[in-house]
């Protein structure tokens, strides 16, 4: 070996063993590598900060936002209600949403599919009252292994494709990949949702701001022209069930209906009178397309145009608003701002929200134009609370979220535009069509996510660069000379997949996809299967939260550490080869 390529192996040896110690941030110790890899020569200065502007660090930060728009937009409470129910057992959860994953996966980028279900996956989570860290692995997994099944499922497979093309004169069709893949799909999806879940270790939840809401006394109203008029109160229970929202009653024309409320049919103005926390609330809003407020409140709230943002405040004695209600106050038409709900420990709220007396000590749901807040708070003379990420749902885009998406999409999977582009594409018109206010694009960002993928990849590209990897193709070329044909594929496999865990499934593929060809040659047989295998195992990054960028956009919001990936990694990726092996011998024959 030479000293370049021993100073990257053990700077690659050296950070996994931390980041499989997890003493120190996963961040932190990536970056610390490339610093090093910079300083001792191996990684060229010029190339040391290539990996931030790098189209697989892009497309983790881009999905992010888009999943914030798709979630504000109102397109994952539509999935939510159609598809997924809290109530299920966990086991049930995963391998529904796992097979939703992996059909998305096989017709649209991998990539893609994870960002549309993972906002699901946390509302779910979120309602069911367990950590999202026990199903956003497994759902991971089952979109990766979906993408195996066709051409345009997963870069690797285009990649096989292309190299059969320059190599063989002729490419892989869109569903040759369908037999392998798809075998290794049904086992892979099988594994995960019946055991590979329980090998996850559960920290409770990552996100306890759910826990952490109040339950408010709330109103919201039903606008001219809703599909709901005419029907019966008590209609709305399924849908208030599965948004955690008690109904607990009716006001019409300022008086409230009791004994004959859930019977009573709705009319165009009533109110309808609600117990939530902040988040079910908005999720009911927007399941039914109710309003804030009356007409003219809001109109006068979604007047600037600009969204809305919900703020927590409790009332201290000496606030403008103790003693008073936000009628009389005039909160409406002087700030532009609605009282929500009022949460009142131990109490019920008897008079419409607006006209009720607020106590000191009362915590406020106050709905106001986006950046408002801090001065809405001070104009009341209340003190917010510690922010907890509450957002509005604008469910009145929610087909125009979905449809820029979807069109995005289509054109990169058929190959039309670099997804990178198209994804940065979708965030502008989600900006341009006010789904989601430039202001927050950033805060969706995981940027300890981004710090480690931009470290990693050149020195990933160095350690190819020196020549490691072709070192490592070598030593398995020699290594099978003379084994049995599928002793030669499960290694060629196993390799492929301890590569396409350290290093970008791609570049795995591009090195082993010529080993693979090289060995076909020298035994005399076809190289389609051994083509095969090198997208099987390019796919089938499990290890690691840097193999895939689907396990990397997990990392954060599934509150993981490094070493927690290999639980179920391990038994899937052996899993994967078992059925892979039989699978290929059978479909793709030695003698082509």
């Amino acid at each position: 070996m030479t000293p370049d390529q021993i100073i990257l192996f053990s700077l690659f040896a050296l950070v996994f063993a931390l980041l499989l110690w997890g003493r120190f941030r996963y961040d932190l110790v990536a970056f610390t590598a490339l610093m090093a890899g910079v300083v001792l020569g191996v990684v060229p200065s010029e190339q040391a900060f290539a990996g931030f502007g790098h189209p697989a660090t892009m497309v983790v930060a881009l999905v992010l936002i888009v999943s914030a728009g798709l979630v504000r937009s109102g397109a994952v409470f539509l999935i939510t209600r159609t598809l997924v129910d809290s109530t299920r057992s966990l086991g049930s959860h995963i391998a529904l949403m796992g097979a939703i994953g992996a059909v998305l996966s096989a017709f649209m980028n991998n990539v893609a599919a994870l960002a549309l279900l993972m906002p699901v996956d946390i509302q779910t989570a979120r309602k069911a009252g367990r950590s999202p860290g026990l199903s956003l692995m497994p759902l991971s997994f089952a979109t990766i292994l979906g993408g195996m099944v066709t051409l345009i499922g997963t870069p690797p497979n285009i990649i096989i494709a292309t190299i059969r093309h320059d190599s063989l004169g002729a490419p892989f069709g869109m569903f040759d990949f369908a037999p392998v893949g798809g075998i290794a799909a049904i086992a892979g999806l099988a594994f995960v949702a019946l055991i590979g879940w329980r090998l996850i270790p559960d920290r409770g939840s990552s996100d306890t701001a759910v826990a952490d809401l109040a339950q408010y006394i709330a109103e919201l109203t039903v606008p001219e022209e809703s599909d709901h008029i005419g029907k019966r109160l008590r209609e709305l229970d399924e849908t208030a069930d599965k948004s955690d929202v008690a109904i607990l009653g009716l006001i019409r024309d300022g008086r409230r209906l009791y004994g004959r409320a859930a019977t009573a049919r709705l009319q165009a103005g009533d109110a309808l009178v609600l117990e939530a926390r902040p988040d079910a609330l908005d999720e009911f809003r927007a399941a039914l397309s109710l309003d804030f407020s009356d007409a003219k409140r809001q109109e006068q709230l979604t007047a600037a145009g600009e969204g809305l943002e919900v703020i927590e405040v409790v009332v201290p004695e000496t606030a403008r608003i103790a003693g008073k209600s936000a009628q009389t106050l005039g909160l409406a038409w002087r700030q532009r701002t609605v009282l929500m709900g009022i949460s009142r420990e131990g109490e019920s709220v008897k008079d419409e929200v607006r006209k009720t007396e607020v106590r000191p000590g009362d915590i406020l749901l106050l709905l106001c134009p986006k950046g408002r807040g801090a001065d809405v708070s001070d104009w009341l003379g209340v003190l917010p609370l510690a922010e907890k990420g509450l957002s509005v749902t604008a469910d009145d885009k929610v087909w125009q979220a979905i449809g820029i998406f979807a069109v995005a999409v289509a054109i990169a999977s058929f190959g039309f535009l670099y997804l990178p582009i198209a994804l940065g594409l979708v965030v502008i018109g989600y900006v341009l069509t006010r789904i989601l206010p430039i202001t927050d694009i950033y805060n969706h960002v995981e940027w300890p996510v981004v710090v480690l993928l931009g470290s990693m990849i050149p020195l990933g590209g160095a350690l190819e660069t020196s020549g490691g990897t072709q070192l490592i193709a070598g030593a398995l070329v020699g290594l099978t000379e003379g084994a049995p044909a599928w002793v030669i594929l499960t290694v060629l496999m196993v390799v492929t997949m301890t590569l396409s865990d350290v290093l970008n499934n791609t570049a795995t593929t591009i090195v082993a996809a010529p080993v693979g060809i090289q060995m076909a040659q020298s035994l005399g047989v076809s190289p389609d299967p051994f083509l095969m295998a090198v997208a099987v195992a390019a796919s089938s990054a499990f290890l690691t939260p840097i193999g895939h960028k689907n396990n990397t956009l997990i990392l954060g919001p599934g509150g993981y550490r490094f070493g927690d990936y290999w639980r179920m990694g391990i038994p899937l990726e052996i899993l994967v080869v078992a059925v892979s092996i039989p699978a290929i011998l059978v479909f793709w024959p030695l003698a082509g």
